[in-house]
């Protein structure tokens, strides 16, 4: 059974920095594609992130570009979501996700597990 487990929400103020994690158990993940998506109370999840678990290319939504940045720690199963220059509207539950396909897509439906999510607030 997959298990995604996010970690490392919390508030900040706005310039500055967190680290997201997603420990993600249950399968072999080499041929996944990982996501990091975000929802805003009432608005509809979005896409933040996305990286090839075998080869670690990545693609970012235009509005992190430069700023977050995501990664992942094979051996420890992890992926990881890095944000700096953190914004007010960057509020959000953030959610990761998983897809037993080699492909980055930036849509919801395309991934088939979900962690529960993380509360990250930046206060201005």
């Amino acid at each position: 059974q997959v298990q995604l487990v996010e970690s490392g929400g919390g508030l900040v103020q706005a310039g500055g920095s967190l680290r997201l994690s997603c420990a993600a158990s249950g399968r072999t993940f080499s041929s996944h594609a990982m996501g990091w998506f975000r929802q805003a109370p009432g608005k509809e999840r979005e896409f933040v992130a996305a990286i090839r678990w075998s080869s670690g290319r990545t693609y970012y939504a235009e509005s992190v570009k430069g700023r977050f940045t995501i990664s992942r720690d094979n051996a420890k199963n992890t992926v990881y979501l890095q944000m700096n220059s953190l914004k007010p509207e960057d509020t959000a539950v953030y959610y990761c996700a998983a897809r037993p396909q080699n492909i980055l897509v930036v849509t919801t439906q395309a991934y088939d597990y979900w962690g529960q999510g993380t509360q990250v607030t930046v206060s201005s």
